[in-house]
C-alpha cells in the first residue's frame, strides 16, 4: 500500500458522503452530514472558514450534536465541546481473503436487514461498540450470528470512501463471548470487501487494547492515530 492509495482515509466521512453514501446525507455549501437516523457524522472542507461552520450549524439545527469524527479542524468558540476520544485507524493489506473454515452448527453468519433492526439496536445497547441508529444498517452489509434464534453477535460495513470499506459495529453479547463469533464475522466481511476490489479498514478506541490485539491478529495494521471529537452547535 502506498500513501496515495490511502489518501481517501484522511477524510472517510467526506469521501463516503460524496460517493457511495450521497443519498444518505445532506449537504450545504462545503458542509455535509448524514441523515440523523443513519449516522451522526459530519464533515467540512479541509480548510473550513466561518461560513462553512455556519452552514454545518444550519444543516444540524440549534443545539444539535455535531460528530466531527476525525476531522482536525477547530470549530468557532461558541460550539460547545461534548467529547474527545483518542483512537486509531487500521487497514488490512491486500492479498488473499481470510478462510474461516466451517462454522459450528448454528453459528453461521447471516445477513441482517430492516426486520432485524430492533434486535440490532438491543445488542448495541448492551455491548456499546459505537454509534448505531435505526437506519445505520443501510450503510452497507451487516452480518449476524444467532443462538437459539436470538441475535448474539454482529458486525457490518459503515463508511465507504473510494476504494475502501470500514468494518464497524463488531459486538458480541456477554453470554456468547469466547466462541469466535467476532473473528468469523470480521473475516466474512473482509472477504466480501476484497472480493469487490476494495480494501477493509476500521477504527478503534485507543483504550480498547483487546480489540486492537484481535484486529492485529486478523492482519490489520495501524495506519495512523486519530482523535474523535463531538460538539454541540450554538
Amino acid at each position: 500500500m502506498t500513501s496515495g492509495d490511502a489518501v481517501a482515509l484522511d477524510d472517510p466521512v467526506g469521501g463516503s458522503l460524496r460517493g457511495h453514501h450521497a443519498g444518505l446525507g445532506r449537504r450545504l455549501g462545503r458542509a455535509a452530514t448524514y441523515l440523523p437516523d443513519v449516522a451522526t457524522f459530519s464533515t467540512l472542507a479541509a480548510d473550513p472558514d466561518r461560513a462553512d461552520w455556519a452552514d454545518l450549524a444550519r444543516l444540524l439545527g440549534r443545539g444539535e450534536f455535531a460528530d466531527l469524527f476525525s476531522c482536525p479542524a477547530t470549530p468557532p468558540p461558541d460550539w460547545e465541546p461534548v467529547f474527545v476520544l483518542e483512537g486509531r485507524q487500521l487497514v488490512r493489506p491486500g492479498g488473499d481473503a481470510p478462510d474461516n473454515g466451517p462454522a459450528p452448527a448454528g453459528a453461521e453468519p447471516v445477513e441482517l436487514g430492516a426486520a432485524d433492526v430492533p434486535e440490532m439496536l438491543d445488542l448495541v445497547g448492551r455491548t456499546r461498540p459505537g454509534p448505531f441508529w435505526p437506519r445505520t444498517h443501510e450503510l452497507g452489509t451487516y452480518l449476524g450470528v444467532r443462538d437459539g434464534g436470538r441475535l448474539v453477535a454482529m458486525a457490518g460495513e459503515r463508511l465507504r470512501p473510494p476504494g475502501w470499506t470500514e468494518i464497524s459495529a463488531v459486538c458480541t453479547a456477554p453470554e456468547a463471548r469466547g466462541r469466535g463469533h467476532a473473528v468469523r464475522l470480521v473475516n466474512a466481511l473482509t472477504a466480501r470487501v476484497l472480493a469487490r476490489g476494495e480494501r477493509p479498514f476500521l477504527h478503534v478506541a485507543e483504550a480498547n487494547t483487546g480489540a486492537i490485539a484481535l484486529y492485529e491478529r486478523l492482519g490489520f495494521e495501524t495506519r495512523r492515530q486519530v482523535t474523535f471529537r463531538g460538539f454541540r452547535t450554538p
